[in-house]
């Protein structure tokens, strides 16, 4: 037969060109695509000899071989699947957008005849409605579905690299002979048929050889290939053979059914994922028919995550279409508090050449993204009662992440029962915030808590006093994000959250003191009120401008001073307010006395005496420091530490004196 040369249409030139130049900007992905297509090719036989057809050469493997030629620059791409006719090599090459893998499903659902309307899941209720959801448990889909391509472009990002293409095909079914289509991507393909000694040994299948662009000679280099392949394709169902040796060794076990998969393959898997050779904590794998259908296969690591800062690029499911590689590290798939996880999301309904930027954009990728959502948090809620050590262990390695939630107004309110936190009665035990809401005393309402920098911070802030003496359970909160996380949740099953540094005096009047509790002292007589008053003006005048006022305390504290916001606010809520807004000083606040107190009552008396006292000056001033190092701040530490041993020396000597 002769050769014949067909013309592409104008409109088909054109959008050739933008397909090679505009819709794949990473040229590698040539190899993805043809190897893609290989994979269905090779399904099709697959699903053909599964429902009893006969085909051509049926001994042959089902496989993919690829062959390099450096001298010539050539590569050939080969498989032993269903092949094409000259008719549908003019159909599906000669045509772009034309999908035989889109037409042989067609035929394969009109045969059954099975799609019927009723079946259908309407996605606008299945997107907000948790109850839609339809898990597949422990099934795998059928051998047609898992063909992979389905727009029918793929083909034509071969041009990025080819200056030509010669594909050579052998129909799986009929009679037919081999053809060999050409083109150089321009305007027109050349088709011819092989005869006699060119036609012997070729057998079923497809085989296409690109001739490489003289800018695209990297990808006649071995190793280039071979990282493509373990990049993109590494988990197409069928062998990948280059030069000889199998590439693609280890099997999606995301397909797999649930129950078939031991610890071991779960473990071996995420480490070939991650490179992480510690052990996951937990595994959640799951596989959802709708509203979107689509296989995920998540891990909790063993070891802590950094992703808000040196690896902040680093976070996200790997995005798989029917096994192919789309997008590493996809932020789309899961929100920034389930940054944490490693895995892989593999779905039916994406096309595989759906680009980045329309990724973001993805009605599909967001209703995976609260399915996905929704199903992790019912994980870790059923963990959290079944296994609560093991929950513990996961929170400690990467409850960070779940608090920022709260800026989700529809999963935060099932956040905050993962929440665990430090408490003042619980010693090194965590606790939730239900279990804190079935401890607390009678008709309380609010959810205490105090914020510090660490732990032992916290445990020595100084609104703290009362709440021991009362037998008040307060949450410790050691994290920037905790106090304004629980700010912005407000509440907790109808419970407020409220800082310690915000309770009213008379707040805890109601309680009784526990049993060990210090007795009070004895309230200011008259007579001492002036001495009060009188301390308050020295302060005032010690401390100038370093604070913005000093009063009596009202708040149910201990110690002998505090600060307090003019603003109203917690000491640890305009700390992080500072950060943001880049402010490194000291702010100035008011100094608040408790008259209660027997160090306040001691400089009442050294006031009284003489109010222009040196040692009365370095006292307060002392004061001062130790008030503001609660607080977090750290003033003139030379002049802090200079008075300290004046005062060192002083006391040193008194001791001294009555010792004798």
């Amino acid at each position: 037969m002769a050769e014949t040369t067909h013309q592409f249409r104008a409109e088909t030139c054109k959008l050739l060109n933008i397909l090679t130049h505009s819709l794949y900007t990473n040229h590698e992905i040539f190899l993805r695509e043809l190897l893609s297509n290989a994979s269905d090719a090779l399904e099709k036989v697959r699903f053909l000899q599964a429902t009893g057809g006969d085909v051509r050469d049926p001994e042959l493997p089902l496989e993919i071989r690829i062959a390099m030629d450096k001298d010539a620059h050539v590569i050939t791409i080969s498989d032993t699947g269903i092949g094409m006719s000259e008719q549908k090599m003019i159909d599906n090459l000669g045509t772009i957008a034309r999908s035989g893998s889109e037409q042989f499903l067609r035929e394969r659902e009109a045969e059954k005849g099975d799609v019927k309307e009723a079946e259908l899941v309407d996605d606008s209720k299945a997107e907000d409605d948790e109850e839609a959801i339809v898990e597949r448990d422990d099934s795998k889909p059928s051998d047609a579905a898992q063909i992979i391509g389905r727009f029918g472009i793929g083909f034509y990002s071969v041009f990025m690299v080819a200056q030509k293409v010669e594909v050579t095909s052998v129909p799986a079914t009929g009679d037919a002979v081999a053809h060999v289509w050409t083109s150089e991507g321009t305007g027109s393909f050349t088709l011819r048929a092989l005869e006699g000694a060119e036609a012997e040994g070729i057998r079923r299948g497809t085989s296409v050889k690109i001739f490489l662009r003289d800018d695209a000679h990297e990808y006649e280099e071995k190793w280039r290939l071979e990282s493509i392949i373990r990049k993109h394709s590494n988990f197409l169902p069928f062998a990948i053979e280059l030069d000889g040796s199998r590439v693609n060794t280890t099997a999606a076990l995301w397909r797999e059914p649930k129950f078939s998969i031991s610890k071991e393959q779960y473990n071996d898997f995420y480490k070939f994922l991650t490179y992480d050779q510690t052990e996951p904590l937990d595994v959640i794998h799951f596989s959802v028919d709708a509203p979107v259908q689509f296989n995920c296969l998540l891990y909790i690591p063993g070891t802590t995550v950094d992703v808000f800062d040196e690896r902040k690029d680093e976070w996200g499911p790997d995005l798989y279409v029917r096994r192919v590689l789309i997008d590493r590290h996809n932020k789309e798939l899961l929100p920034n508090w389930f940054a944490f996880m490693k895995g892989v999301v593999d779905t039916e309904d994406l096309p595989l050449n759906i680009s980045r930027e329309t990724l973001q954009e993805n009605t599909i990728l967001r209703k995976i993204s609260q399915t996905a959502t929704r199903q992790i948090l019912t994980h870790l809620e059923r963990l959290a009662k079944s296994d609560p050590e093991k929950y513990e262990a996961i929170w400690k390695l990467h409850g960070k992440y779940l608090k920022f939630s709260f800026d989700s107004y529809q999963y935060r309110d099932r956040v905050a029962s993962l929440l665990r936190y430090a408490t003042s009665t619980q010693g090194d035990k965590l606790s939730s915030l239900e279990d804190y809401i079935a401890r607390m005393k009678p008709e309380q309402k609010e959810i205490w808590y105090v914020a510090g920098s660490t732990l032992e911070a916290a445990k020595v802030n100084p609104h703290l006093g009362q709440f021991r003496r009362k037998g008040v359970e307060v949450l410790y909160l050691t994290d920037p994000v905790d106090e304004f996380a629980l700010e912005t949740i407000m509440q907790f099953k109808d419970h407020p959250f409220k800082s310690v540094e915000m309770a009213e005096a008379g707040a805890l009047d109601a309680y009784p003191d526990v049993e060990d509790a210090e007795p009070k002292p004895e309230p200011l007589s008259e007579a001492q009120k002036p001495e009060l008053d009188a301390l308050i003006a020295a302060v005032k005048t010690i401390l100038g401008d370093q604070v913005k006022d000093v009063r009596v305390t009202q708040r149910p504290i201990d110690a002998a001073a505090c600060l307090v916001s003019p603003e109203g606010v917690s000491s640890s809520m305009e700390k992080l307010m500072r950060v943001m807004q880049k402010s490194d000083g000291i702010p100035q606040k008011i100094l608040e006395l408790n008259p209660d107190h027997s160090l306040v009552r001691a400089l009442m008396g050294i006031c009284s005496a003489n109010a222009d006292d040196a040692l009365l000056k370095d006292m307060v001033n002392s004061l001062f420091d130790s008030t503001l190092l609660l607080d977090g701040y750290m003033n003139d530490p030379f002049a802090m530490a200079e008075r300290s041993m004046r005062l060192l020396k002083q006391a040193a000597g008194w001791y001294s004196d009555l010792r004798k």
